[in-house]
């Protein structure tokens, strides 16, 4: 049986109720920071619980409370998050890692990298420039782990 996790980034205090759509039926939600306000957080826990970490445009008290990074364990992959990628300090094929997520640059992105998934929902918080307003799922099914990245209107 399959998992589905939702996967968002940089929402900037902006929660579209496209973007909850795309969430619907997921089991769990990683916010990959640039949250924006707790408000966004309150909002997304009525669809999945969620796991977040801070950006660096996340201030304040409530941001203190959110791990700079966060290592999750669904099944038996273990999901590596943080904003920025280019703060990343450890090698995640040496750690079996099945994934990094992250966010940061708005740019939509999935790649491979010595069997690690590099996955960057881009942002569905406020346009920037022309970049498009997109979120993400993983889909979780035994050993197999697949994504898909969904631009939303707006």
């Amino acid at each position: 049986m399959s998992i589905l996790i939702g996967v968002i980034a940089d929402t900037h205090g902006l929660v579209r109720p496209e973007m909850l759509e795309k969430l619907r039926g997921v089991s769990l939600i990683l916010h990959a920071g640039d949250v924006g306000s707790p408000s966004v957080l309150e909002r997304l826990e009525k669809v999945a619980p969620v796991i977040a970490v801070r950006g660096n445009n996340d201030r304040g008290p409530w941001a203190e409370t959110l791990p700079i990074t966060e290592l999750v364990q669904v099944d038996h992959h273990w999901i590596y998050v943080l904003h920025e990628l280019d703060r990343l300090d450890l090698d995640p094929a040496a750690a079996q890692f099945s994934a990094v997520i992250y966010g940061h640059s708005h740019r939509p992105m999935a790649e491979y990298r010595k069997g690690v998934l590099f996955l960057n929902p881009g942002s569905a918080g406020p346009r920037r420039f022309r970049l498009p307003i997109t979120v993400a799922r993983l889909i979780v099914d035994g050993d197999r782990l697949a994504h898909e990245i969904h631009e939303l209107p707006g």
